[in-house]
């Protein structure tokens, strides 16, 4: 396997230092329980479908389309590891994003239902544009499963029965992918390592200008452009769990591209599923691929030069063979200690006090009256609005405008100035970590964790457990501008701060593995 050089990181060691005001971190990093001499691993892998019905609203941008059909169905896959002290659960499901309150709701059942402690348990998304936009209505979902919380999103739309009945779907069956993923626990063999993509089919999206401002998708072409941004990040993360007799159970996969390549209005998992299909393809009919986005907040599938794009298909094959051959290179997991660690990090957040508030009512209003709004603007009334929730408490959304912005979150109402959210890392031995984070991560962000990582292989997946930071750019970023750094609801240098923390949580995870071996 090739390692490409990776640059455009030496910004974030003084990034880390400074953004060290105003951070608060709770740790929960002790193991569940101690390991002593273990020498098997099990896992298990499921899939449960989570298609939507006819029609449903479409996530991705900033107004509502409705589906029209399916082009493939939308799965939750599950893996489960054990090794009889310690357990863990990813789920990835082909969502636009995870919610922090359906995050929750799933955990909790999922724990339940298996004894997997539910801070071992990460949900994630794969963060598909043609995927459904659940957030209104699993809001008004959620107020029916608990009455406690029906005033708090008083004002909020009133979704179809068939809507409502989705949820209890989408919750179940990701629920049911983590359950029966446990159920299928076996002793198995893991093995890791990474590959890297050659073909090009990821790029920076983002570029500097001759007047040092950053603009987002405009490419090299166009007047003013001077260079892309940042950097990609070729590798692809991989991991494979096979039985005694051969048999590969499931494949975690991970790439940093944003799944934003189908377009139109029928469901699609988007490339990824032609990942799946390569695995399959390679392995047999019965294993289970899981694909997690990587660091991409920053990265998509237009080159900077000219006007032809791969397709879904180009990219998702291109992607496949990449890992179907990777599959072939890797290496055992010697003693194959799972080590589950996370901590709590509280994020500042941006303003959002009355005059923002007031000025982002009106941009909405203008919105829904039809009128032609800025799109910058038009964003960051979005982004105030969910900061005003998480900030606020009372909303400083007055309640005859609730309709107008709806409420999306009861766990994270009126958590301050600092929005709280979960890192966690998996690890295996001293060979194979996984770190989850939140939001939509810059692609930086991730490079710097993995270079730092005393793991061999270490995968980073964003989106997991929250989307509520929306995109979470590097400080540097968020200097230049553009649409990422308009659409965060954190204040510069959060990002730094979860490098931060992954870091110190990955390099715990490899000193108590060190030495219990």
């Amino acid at each position: 396997m090739l390692r490409r050089h990776l640059t455009g990181l030496l910004f974030l060691g003084i990034s880390i230092v400074c953004a060290k005001q105003g951070l608060q971190t709770v740790a929960a990093d002790e193991p569940q329980s101690g390991q002593q001499g273990v020498t098997q691993l099990q896992a298990g892998f499921a899939e449960r479908e989570i298609t939507p019905p006819e029609p449903f609203p479409m996530a991705g941008y900033f107004h509502e389309r409705l589906s029209e059909g399916t082009t493939d169905p939308l799965l939750a896959r599950a893996a489960v590891f054990s090794d009889g002290q310690q357990q863990a659960a990813i789920v990835v499901c082909d969502l636009i994003a995870v919610w922090t309150d359906f995050a929750g709701i799933v955990r909790q059942r999922a724990s339940e239902h298996t004894g997997i402690p539910a801070a071992a348990i990460v949900v994630t998304a794969t963060h598909s544009h043609t995927a459904p936009d659940y957030a209104a209505v699993f809001t008004a979902w959620l107020s029916a499963q608990r009455p406690e919380t029906a005033t708090t999103f008083a004002g909020n739309p009133v979704p179809a029965a068939d809507r409502l009945t989705y949820m209890d779907l989408l919750v179940g069956n990701t629920v049911g992918a983590i359950v029966d993923a446990h159920r299928r626990l076996t002793p198995v063999s893991l093995h890791g390592g990474w590959t890297e993509q050659q073909t090009p089919v990821s790029f920076n999206r983002r570029f500097v200008q001759r007047d040092g401002s950053v603009r987002t998708w405009v490419g090299l072409e166009a007047a003013g452009s001077v260079r892309s941004a940042g950097p990609i990040d070729p590798e692809i993360p991989l991991l494979a769990a096979r039985t005694a007799d051969g048999r590969t159970q499931g494949v975690l996969s991970s790439f940093a591209l944003h799944l934003d390549t189908v377009g139109g209005t029928r469901w699609s998992a988007d490339y990824p599923r032609f990942i799946h299909e390569a695995v399959r393809t390679t392995l047999g009919a019965d294993t289970i691929s899981l694909f997690g986005t990587g660091c991409c907040g920053d990265i998509n599938h237009v080159a900077p030069r000219g006007r032809e794009r791969n397709t879904t298909e180009v990219i998702g094959r291109a992607l496949g063979q990449t890992i179907s051959s990777g599959l072939q290179e890797l290496q055992v997991i010697e003693n194959p200690v799972l080590n589950v660690r996370s901590a709590t990090v509280h994020l500042p957040l941006r303003p959002a006090g009355v005059p923002e508030v007031t000025q982002s009512l009106a941009t909405l209003a203008r919105v829904q009256s039809g009128e032609n709004v800025d799109f910058y603007d038009h964003v960051a009334a979005w982004r105030t609005v969910m900061i005003d929730q998480i900030r606020n408490v009372p909303r400083l959304v007055p309640a005859e405008k609730a309709a107008l912005a709806r409420r999306t979150t009861i766990a994270l109402a009126g958590a301050g100035q600092a929005i709280p959210v979960e890192v966690h890392t998996i690890s295996f031995g001293k060979d194979f970590a996984i770190v989850c984070l939140p939001g939509e991560v810059f692609v930086e962000l991730g490079l710097a964790i993995r270079r730092a990582s005393p793991f061999r292989t270490t995968m980073v997946l964003e989106l997991c457990n929250a989307i509520e930071t929306y995109y979470v750019p590097t400080r540097a970023a968020f200097a230049g501008g553009g649409y990422e750094t308009t659409n965060s609801t954190i204040a510069p240098g959060g990002g730094e701060l979860l490098v931060e923390e992954s870091i110190r949580l990955l390099q715990s995870a490899a000193g108590r593995t060190t030495e219990e071996k």
